[in-house]
């Protein structure tokens, strides 16, 4: 049995300011698992309500859901689902019987709002960054023990990033990709779409994100120095790309897949939501005459999370370049500050 008595957690208290707490651990159910949490990612919900722009999810958030950890004890009916010492990534907490549920759309859940009052009645979110908490054994997918904690985190995003590659359906070994956006989840997506057989090319202004997915292994587009929609059609001997993936929420991206993707069943993929909602411009007979597929994805099934968790435990997506920087609990002020910063990968809180 865990002495652990009480918890030490990061919240948002308002806009701009994160905090530390301690409250006592909530009690071991028969479903539940305790979990030793080693490592939460900062996403880009958590810092933008950080920044103040989602304010509409309420504070105080004990936020963070890019997480990790270790089994510490478990309750009577979790029986051989997960051992003490396995490692998990956490996942949405669910009810598990609406008809969202009832077809893993596990995050479009009727009955548990994603970030909303599930654990506590004072505090909205996962409690992602706390050092210790208990949880439903069904909200926690298993991963390869040694798999790095802040690397584990990841089965989160890679997971909505699996349901777009699902959606894109990659012919392996024939189908080029362009990604436009080199930030964590474009490169996710590029790292998802080269492990299922694609030619991958990320097109990105900033150098440093440039250098980074060089260094992942994908072709490059510096579109700050070359045309985009140039480049892709040289690349390609003038065909364009068989898929487009919009990695950033902007409606010159938009605009510019739809110029770049090849003229006869082609795919876009709009990834990325944006503030203030982007554009795209296309007339329905465009997309009747190319045959084009304009594809929304948002979201993670089930499945998607075990496949996300099975990816990074098999090693087929490597997401160790995506990890900024690591900062301790006590200074999650400091880590918010790093992550909101323009062109910053994951930062990656250690909670022990």
């Amino acid at each position: 049995m865990s002495n652990v008595e009480t918890i030490k957690f990061g919240y948002l208290a308002s806009k701009g300011t994160a905090e530390v707490k301690e409250m006592p651990l909530p009690e071991l159910k028969p479903d539940e698992v305790l979990i030793k949490q080693e490592a939460c990612n900062i996403c880009t919900t958590d810092y933008q309500q950080w920044q103040g722009l989602r304010e509409h999810q309420g504070y105080p958030m004990a936020g963070g859901h890019e997480c990790s950890g270790i089994v510490m004890e478990k309750g009577k009916d979790v029986k051989g689902t997960f051992e003490i010492g396995d490692r998990v990534s956490v996942v949405y907490d669910y009810c598990g019987y609406c008809e969202e549920c009832m077809h893993g759309e596990v995050t479009s859940c009727e009955n548990k709002k994603q970030f909303g009052k599930n654990y506590s009645d004072e505090y909205y979110g996962l409690f992602g960054f706390a050092n210790y908490f208990v949880r439903p054994a069904k909200s926690l997918m298993k991963v390869r023990k040694d798999l790095p904690a802040s690397q584990a985190g990841f089965v989160e995003p890679l997971s909505s990033v699996i349901q777009n590659m699902k959606k894109i359906r990659i012919n392996a070994g024939r189908d080029t990709v362009v990604v436009i956006g080199g930030g964590t989840m474009g490169l996710l997506n590029a790292a998802a779409a080269k492990a299922m057989g694609a030619r991958v090319i990320v097109s990105e202004l900033m150098e440093k994100k440039l250098q980074i997915a060089e260094e992942m292994g994908f072709e490059i587009i510096d579109a700050k120095e070359t045309d985009p929609v140039a480049k892709v059609k040289e690349l390609t001997a003038g065909k364009g790309a068989d898929i487009v993936i919009v990695a950033v929420g902007v409606t010159a991206a938009n605009n510019q897949a739809l110029e770049m993707v090849k003229a006869k069943d082609g795919k876009i993929s709009l990834f990325s939501a944006g503030y203030p909602a982007p554009e795209i411009s296309v007339d329905s007979n465009a997309i009747h005459y190319m045959r084009l597929e304009l594809i929304g994805t948002f979201g993670s099934t089930l499945e998607d999370f075990s496949d996300a968790a099975n990816m990074l435990s098999e090693g087929r997506v490597d997401v160790s370049k995506l990890i900024e920087q690591s900062i301790p609990l006590d200074n999650i002020q400091e880590a918010f500050e790093l992550a909101s910063k323009p062109g910053s990968y994951r930062v990656s809180v250690k909670l022990n």
